[in-house]
């Protein structure tokens, strides 16, 4: 199958690519390349990588595609905040051109990757949230997730089968790594401080799923018949962690590593609580994410411990820093001039 991945030199696509790669797909990454594509250097290679900007999308790339998993966007709160313009540009509007190219290139299948954040609630509530509840959120990111699945669903038709899986807050290993996800933070902390703190008691909900499972996700998706996938959404999980056992179940996992404390603050931080069903893509594409934290936290100790990933001050592991320093270098160069 020819398989487009837009983002796919960013943090889940540089896991992604190579498992399609490895199941015999052909594969096109269209990126921004905001990060680089250092993430990609195993199997540049072995796909063709288009750089380009979402909210200039050329639908001239997907003439003979088969799908595309859409996956470009800014992925977290902080960064959609920073710039509320430019979240809606590329999160909705740019999802919504995407998949217009689709409809008109003749792509059958689009696959976005949408948010759990969409179940954010202002107070904590005790209901499990699945497909079918009634969402309405108010935060920019999410905001722009929500109104992206309600564009691209006007599009389906007996020709183009678009779905959406709102993922759960992901974490584990990736060449293009991320320590602003909550278990990747944790394990960091665990390595250079040997401290986690964990605020507002610890008492909220996550829903959280491993990298590698995301991508299989992805990949079911994509083999799945159209008929399955056509217009459905899927939340994508593995469990709902409390974040306070959370922090207990990296240091257990990481017992023979270091000895790690875990503070607990129960003033300051975001009480902001939800829970999330996965079953229903069990239940109808018969994929279920298998991998916990203890295999994850292993893997991105010891990748640091190979020196990888570890110039922990970098911006580039943290994508509000990484778009602050963006920004900021933009400007001094404007300023500056010509260099040499």
């Amino acid at each position: 199958m020819k398989v487009t991945v837009t983002g796919g030199a960013g943090y889940i696509g540089c896991v992604l690519v190579p498992m399609l790669l490895e199941r015999g797909h052909e594969v096109q990454v269209f990126d921004k390349l905001f990060f680089g594509d250092y993430g990609l250097e195993p199997v540049l290679g072995q796909i063709d990588l288009v750089k380009g900007d979402i909210r200039e999308f050329p639908s001239e790339i997907l003439e003979g595609q088969d799908a595309v998993i859409h996956l470009a966007a800014l992925s977290n709160d902080p960064t959609a905040e920073y710039n509320p313009k430019a979240n809606h540009e590329i999160n909705t509007v740019g999802a919504l051109e995407v998949a217009k190219a689709c409809v008109e290139k003749n792509v059958p299948k689009y696959i976005m990757a949408s948010s759990c954040s969409v179940y954010y609630t202002p107070t904590p509530t005790d209901i499990f949230f699945d497909e079918t509840s009634k969402v309405n959120p108010s935060a920019p990111y999410s905001k722009s997730k929500i109104e992206a699945e309600r564009e691209i669903i006007k599009l389906k038709s007996e020709e183009f089968h678009p779905c959406f899986l709102r993922k759960g807050t992901v974490f584990g290993y990736s060449p293009k790594m991320r320590y602003d996800l909550v278990v990747n933070a944790m394990t960091k902390y665990s390595y250079t401080t040997g401290v986690m703190n964990v605020f507002a008691g610890g008492e909220m909900y996550r829903p959280l799923i491993d990298i590698k499972d995301v991508s299989l996700a992805y990949i079911t998706c994509l083999n799945a018949p159209n008929e399955k996938i056509s217009g459905q959404v899927f939340n994508i999980l593995h469990k709902n962690y409390i974040i306070l056992a959370l922090a207990h179940w990296v240091k257990y996992a990481l017992r023979d590593k270091k000895d790690i404390r875990v503070n607990v603050d129960y003033e300051k931080g975001n009480t902001r609580s939800y829970r999330v069903d996965a079953s229903k893509i069990e239940r109808e594409l018969g994929f279920r994410a298998e991998l916990g934290i203890t295999q994850a936290v292993n893997e991105i100790w010891s990748k640091i411990e190979e020196g990888k990933c570890n110039d922990f001050d970098n911006p580039k592991y943290y994508n509000i820093r990484w778009m602050e320093t963006l920004v900021e270098m933009k400007e001094t160069l404007k300023d500056m001039g010509r260099i040499f």
